[in-house]
């Protein structure tokens, strides 16, 4: 019988990876695990999962249908091609699950932004701003797939050509949200969807938690834009900080609930994002060409001449300024952080005088 049925096996029983290992270095491989189940179960009856199923049950062939007809692809710990990142991380998954290019990541410097379902406009305007900038940039950017700052980050991402990775806290031929059943297809046309969970697991809440320590994992640095005092984002943020990664975050108001979290990293030692500049010393990646700053003093320039009389809301900016809408957030993020200009309620920009 072919290895892969027994590792497939092995994959899909519901044990720790920290079990898993044990096992296998008590064991030859899967198949002798398989072989020798039933005597292990009556050592340890809390490895009783092992006895779930059969090698030949019927998970098993749909998942190895799936594989051969290219649906999604594996990777085991102790292939070659396993994102050596992770497996620096505690409790590394067994087995990867992916759609997409894996070998496009490679020796890539990879940023994770992460943040708030909920987010607010600010926390949306940050996030395209931060991932606008990386556009050009030999890198990587990762993120969870949820709500909010995940999807922001996702969707930006794609808009810029910027090769992207999602991680995911269910099985990889689960769409969740369902509402991003169409950026996932985007991202695996020039990225990466990657999942430890099996393919028909549901995003059942305590996985979220056990995905961010991949997200962490995989990054070089985390960029935390908004987050609750309870956030899933600050559980990221604390995985980086134990793995030895940077972790930035974005300041926020402090008015907004949103922005407890984010403020209570940077009282706990994160970097504080201030300026795209300072963000690409933090992260050592080289600077863009002047060219692009040119374009963009030239049209800050016209936007400060629209609000030249009164303050103007954002549709009437975009309309008038005839560019791309992210284009035109990115510019009024940097002109708010160089007070230059103030937003106002109703999602109005005015002037400073």
């Amino acid at each position: 019988m072919d290895n892969m049925e027994f590792k497939l096996w092995f994959a899909n029983i519901n044990i720790s990876n920290r079990i898993k290992f044990i096992l296998l270095e008590q064991f030859k491989d899967e198949q002798s695990i398989y072989e020798n189940r039933k005597d292990i179960c009556k050592v340890n009856k809390k490895l009783e999962m092992l006895m779930q199923f059969n090698i030949d049950s019927e998970i098993i062939y749909s998942q190895l249908e799936a594989i051969q007809k290219e649906i999604y692809s594996l990777i085991f710990y102790n292939d070659a091609k396993y994102p050596q990142n992770i497996k620096c991380i505690d409790d590394y998954p067994y087995v990867l699950y992916y759609k997409g290019d894996l070998e496009k990541s490679k020796n890539k410097k990879n940023i994770a932004i992460v943040g708030s379902r909920k987010c607010s406009s600010y926390g949306i305007e940050a996030t395209e701003y931060i991932v606008s900038n990386f556009e050009g940039l030999d890198l990587v950017l990762t993120s969870g797939g949820a709500y909010g700052v995940d999807t922001i980050v996702h969707k930006t991402s794609i808009n810029k050509n910027i090769y992207n990775i999602a991680i995911l806290g269910c099985g990889i031929n689960i769409n969740y949200p369902a509402s991003n059943k169409l950026l996932y297809e985007k991202i695996k046309e020039n990225g990466l969807i990657i999942s430890e969970f099996s393919p028909q697991t549901k995003p059942y809440s305590y996985n979220f938690p056990m995905r961010n320590r991949i997200i962490s994992g995989l990054s070089d640095a985390v960029i935390v834009v908004e987050a609750s005092s309870k956030g899933g984002s600050l559980i990221t943020a604390r995985y980086a900080a134990e793995q030895g990664r940077e972790v930035i975050a974005v300041p926020g108001s402090i008015f907004s609930p949103l922005s407890l979290g984010v403020n209570k990293l940077i009282d706990d030692g994160a970097k504080i994002f201030t300026t795209i500049e300072d963000l690409l010393y933090i992260l050592k990646i080289p600077k863009k060409q002047e060219k692009t700053k040119n374009i963009n003093r030239s049209l800050k320039g016209n936007i400060l001449k629209l609000l030249e009389d009164k303050p103007m809301h954002i549709d009437e900016i975009i309309r008038l300024m005839h560019i791309d809408t992210s284009v035109i957030y990115e510019l009024l993020f940097e002109m708010q952080f160089n007070k230059e200009i103030i937003s106002l309620t109703g999602n109005y920009y005015a002037k400073i005088i």
